[in-house]
């Protein structure tokens, strides 16, 4: 961009600021770079800048640039969620398009700060995985860039297995230390009950004490702890993998919501900004652009910000039934900021999704019957909660570790949690190989197959499967 161009854009986002204020936005304060395509595809492709190489991410970028390189896309912004937010500008776009994208990108950090999703976000995540990044490069040194690769290879595998519900909680140890003797002859004491609870066990076997006591979710935390062969720097990786993931887990959980948010934000903050008739036109093109429906998937920002639509229409002009129980005109807004502060994808679209506006949106279930798609389903409800149910976990299968000591040989048994979409069992085979390699044991996989359970292995050889159902 040329230097005018520059001055012209400053003022234009410190106009929009201005009015995202103005319309009672609380944004993070934002630092905004002007940067070439490549460096785009790059931070696209690692979600962060400075994040650890990987060969994941080449393949990302590349994907990137092919697409934007045909006109199959085009990359206006990348946002990233601290405290200040950082905002990227992609140096080809006009001051119009950049002007566009920094109030799109004002509503991201409004819904950054506020979200309850993202309240524990860690908002200097930029240095941390710098940090991150320069002690995988320490490793590589150490212990060979292959070595380190090969074992990245198997932690990202699993990246999303992660409990993005965790809390802290405090673990009983499986035994409870014995009390200090309080009398010089304590110990001839426990030496005689010891005597007489080893004469009481040989009579009676101890019963397997089960491990995990209940199922783990957080299968990448419970390897980093108890995988019983991994190194230090081994279990690091797992950590930083774990870390980074869980940075971007409220993002998945609230796409929809804030794709819409900002959506609202850029359209209203762009009517007030005094723009000339041939503008307005180029600006409502891009606004199309950006909220156009698709018939093959759902488009975020258009759903998102036809619900925040109706929400502000709902609860500014109630009916006459929901105001006979109370509802109070005029209080759009108000509820706008209430949901936007509590909720997160699957609860908006529960609450928010209504019959008229699965009508409105044309949306309708369907699935492939050979080589054709067709509609399956088009009652509201079974549309709603369709919907709902393809986003649990977002979209990966959901798996528990169910027992660390299987057969009791310190093998890894897992379990998944079979909502109606079966997995694909070469896939899963291989990704057991990756756990192997982690776990240094056995590993299996119960899942559902053609309507029957099934359990999938690996041995360190060869994977096998067997139908556990009789």
């Amino acid at each position: 961009m040329y230097e005018n161009e520059l001055k012209q854009l400053e003022a234009n986002i410190g106009k929009a600021w201005d009015l995202a204020v103005k319309m009672g936005l609380d944004p993070y304060p934002v630092n905004f770079e002007v940067v070439p395509a490549a460096i785009m595809y790059e931070f696209g492709a690692y979600g962060l800048p400075g994040r650890f190489s990987h060969w994941t991410r080449g393949k990302a970028y590349h994907r990137m640039k092919m697409s934007y390189d045909f006109g199959l896309s085009k990359i206006y912004e990348l946002v990233i969620n601290t405290n200040p937010s950082y905002a990227f500008l992609l140096e080809n776009n006009t001051v119009l398009e950049n002007s566009f994208v920094a109030a799109h990108v004002f509503g991201h950090t409004d819904f950054f700060k506020h979200n309850l999703y993202f309240e524990h976000t860690n908002r200097t995540m930029v240095d941390k995985v710098g940090a991150n990044a320069d002690r995988i490069r320490q490793y590589e040194f150490d212990h060979g860039l292959s070595e380190v690769e090969r074992f990245l290879d198997a932690v990202l595998s699993i990246e999303e297995h992660v409990d993005y519900n965790f809390r802290i909680k405090s673990q009983p140890n499986e035994e409870t230390p014995s009390a200090e003797p309080s009398t010089p002859y304590d110990d001839i004491w426990n030496l005689d009950k010891k005597s007489k609870n080893a004469k009481t066990n040989k009579e009676k076997p101890a019963a397997r004490r089960k491990f995990p006591k209940d199922p783990v979710k957080d299968i990448l935390l419970f390897l980093a702890e108890h995988a019983p062969a991994l190194e230090p720097w081994q279990r690091d990786i797992i950590m930083i993998v774990r870390e980074e993931m869980l940075y971007f887990i409220p993002q998945m959980q609230t796409k929809i919501m804030n794709e819409g948010w900002a959506s609202i934000a850029h359209s209203r903050i762009m009517r007030e900004m005094d723009l000339d008739n041939s503008d307005f036109m180029r600006f409502a093109a891009l606004h199309t652009g950006v909220l156009a429906p698709s018939r093959s998937n759902l488009n975020p920002y258009y759903l998102g910000y036809t619900i925040w639509q109706d929400i502000e229409k709902r609860w500014d002009t109630p009916s006459e039934e929901e105001t006979a129980r109370g509802a109070v005109p005029g209080k759009g807004k108000e509820k706008m900021l209430d949901v936007r502060e509590t909720e997160n994808d699957v609860s908006f679209l529960r609450n928010y999704l209504t019959k008229d506006l699965v009508k409105e949106l044309d949306l309708y279930l369907y699935r492939k019957e050979g080589d054709e798609w067709v509609i399956v389903e088009k009652d509201w409800r079974k549309v709603r909660d369709g919907i709902v149910a393809s986003m649990t976990n977002f979209g990966f299968p959901y798996l528990m570790i169910e027992d660390a000591d299987y057969r009791k040989n310190s093998e890894l048994y897992m379990k998944h949690y079979f909502e109606g979409q079966e997995m694909d069992l070469n896939y899963a085979g291989k990704t057991l190989q990756y756990v192997y390699q982690i776990w240094g044991r056995p590993t299996h996989l119960e899942t559902i197959a053609d309507g029957k359970r099934t359990l999938v292995s690996f041995d360190g050889e060869k994977i096998s499967q067997r139908v556990l159902d009789s």
